[in-house]
């Protein structure tokens, strides 16, 4: 299966994850979590779709853009595969997060854990 990604790291990624489950009612597309490390959210995404966007600053594409290659830790459908795991496993073949709606929600997660600037 070919897929791109996008990681948010800690907990941004995980907050990333909380919102979009809300809004699709619990199925975003594939997410994948890193127990230990970084603590990294993997967002899977349609092939081709994380290139070229302005991600937010955190936000890490994954893709085959030309002249790349990525790897993406995917765990088993089945079994134990720690320190990875689905947050969010696959419902159907094709099924991915929407990309768009990956870009607002890290926007507005990203909005909402900024530190506001010192007032003068």
């Amino acid at each position: 299966m070919q897929f791109d990604a996008v990681r948010v790291d800690g907990d941004d990624g995980r907050r990333a994850a909380d919102l979009l489950e809300h809004l699709t009612g619990g199925d975003p597309g594939p997410v994948v979590i890193e127990a230990n490390g970084r603590r990294g959210v993997y967002f899977l995404l349609p092939p081709g779709s994380s290139a070229g966007r302005a991600w937010p600053p955190g936000a890490v594409p994954f893709n085959a853009a030309r002249w790349t290659v990525s790897y993406v830790p995917v765990p088993a459908l089945g079994g134990r595969t720690w320190p990875l795991a689905w947050r969010c496993p696959p419902t159907a073949p094709g099924r991915f997060v929407h990309p768009y709606l990956l870009l607002a929600t890290l926007v507005a997660v990203a909005r909402a854990t900024a530190t506001p600037p010192e007032s003068r």
